[in-house]
């Protein structure tokens, strides 16, 4: 049976880029620390287009899907689900929004976890939700010729209940080290989460709401801000690849942490550099709308269009990023540069 002991990351022999990886987060945590307590409006209208980002990209992971339209009204509670794939949204949304106003109560113990489970399950009407799988799984892949193949093979049925109290047991133990770095601790939880793969359905959610869990009560909340599960989504194939590499020979003991680790650690990086990118670093006592997409141009090292400046102000409407635009031109601090879509604004 597979042992889980995370002692390695208290050995002083961790690579250098994971160490480096944690400083940088280190950093631009404090950083996003001070301007929330500066600029909380901005945060509080970041956290609800987050959370809407979230449950739409987390899903379509798993090939469930929806319009946008559909995905906001959910979200937002303005409409019950009309469909299946619906319902599975909005469990997510339900056990997310657990995690962002509870996070505090729980913890990676199994109880909460089945908790959490439930929850994902329950608007879709699963009857197995908040229970461990019955059945033996498999994880499958599917070449470019169609062919099927079994890429990995978790934890039996008859073994995850003991396996699910020993990680538990494992990461608590963990936890209370206070020469084992968390940022470090909590991708090796996830990973073992997902070799067990305890649930029937609905494994892969759930490692990205205990993700969540973990990283907010360490006080990395850069995935309310930023969504977490849309980072991984952008870069799904760095992910599988990752994962893959690291449940090399799990089942023996013998498997490698840390190309999960890094590309777990790289996710949260890129959450907080967008949160620095959407925030724009303004010098001003008040940080409005108007002076972030200034700012956003004008600390581009690159021309920028306005798709680019929407994209990165999530919560700054369109017609105001249009608007400010023009009056920058206007002004002579921007230059126009191309016509139609292929317009773009640099720093004169």
């Amino acid at each position: 049976m597979r042992i889980f002991d995370y002692s390695f990351l208290n050995n002083g022999m961790l690579p250098a880029n994971l160490v480096n990886l944690t400083a940088s987060i280190a950093s631009l945590k404090t950083m996003a620390g001070v301007r929330k307590g500066e600029h909380a409006q901005v945060f509080t209208e970041l956290e609800s287009i987050a959370k809407v980002q979230s449950v739409k990209s987390s899903n379509a992971i798993e090939g469930i899907v929806t319009s946008d339209e559909r995905i906001q009204a959910i979200v937002n509670q303005n409409s019950a689900p009309l469909n299946h794939n619906e319902a599975e949204i909005a469990g997510y949304r339900d056990a997310l929004n657990l995690i962002h106003l509870g996070y505090d109560h729980l913890d990676f113990r199994q109880s909460d976890i089945l908790r959490l489970h439930e929850m994902l399950m329950s608007v879709a009407g699963y009857e197995y939700g908040g229970q461990y799988k019955t059945d033996d799984n498999v994880i499958l892949e599917i070449d470019p010729q169609g062919q099927r193949r079994v890429r990995f093979r978790p934890t039996s049925a008859a073994e995850t209940p003991r396996a699910m109290e020993q990680l538990e047991l494992a990461y608590l133990a963990a936890k209370s080290d206070a020469n084992i770095n968390q940022l470090l601790l909590i991708p090796c939880v996830i990973l073992d989460f997902l070799c067990i793969h305890p649930f029937r359905d609905g494994n892969g959610r759930m490692s990205r709401l205990l993700s969540l869990l973990l990283l907010y009560k360490n006080g990395y909340d850069a995935g309310k801000y930023v969504s977490f599960e849309e980072q991984i989504n952008r870069y799904k194939a760095y992910y599988y690849e990752a994962l893959q590499q690291s449940s090399l020979r799990w089942e023996d003991n013998e498997n490698s942490y840390f190309p999960f680790i890094e590309n777990f650690l790289s996710t949260l990086y890129m959450c907080y550099k967008e949160l620095d990118k959407r925030f724009a670093v303004v010098h001003g006592k008040r940080v409005t709308k108007k002076a972030r997409v200034e700012a956003t141009v004008l600390n581009s090292l690159t021309p920028i269009s306005k798709t680019e400046v929407c994209q990165i102000l999530p919560d700054v409407s369109p017609t105001t990023v249009e608007a400010v635009l023009g009056a920058m031109v206007k002004s002579g601090s921007i230059m126009r540069i191309g016509q139609g879509r292929n317009t773009r604004y640099i720093r004169t």
